[in-house]
């Protein structure tokens, strides 16, 4: 697998909680990919792109790094990306 939806690897990697709730942040405008702005939830990702994610509180900044067949536990999916604002793994 070499690219993934972005709604679906933000849910992959238990940014949110749900897919919907991924949806619903892709479509508000709140996620950008590569500093532009992203609006489809649809939007294909590939390893290597950076998104900057604006949560209720703070911002995430995530390299991309893998992608997941099914979403797994938290450790699984820290596996996924590597935070670039900061708080490194």
């Amino acid at each position: 697998m070499d690219r993934q939806r972005l709604d679906k690897w933000l849910w992959h990697a238990r940014i949110v909680r749900t897919r919907t709730d991924a949806a619903k942040l892709v479509s508000g405008g709140r996620v950008r990919l590569n500093g532009a702005r992203q609006t489809s939830p649809g939007h294909a990702l590939k390893s290597g792109d950076v998104l900057t994610v604006a949560l209720d509180a703070r911002v995430r900044i995530l390299k991309v790094a893998a992608f997941a067949e099914r979403r797994g536990d938290a450790p699984s999916a820290q596996t996924l990306y590597d935070e670039l604002n900061g708080n490194e793994k």
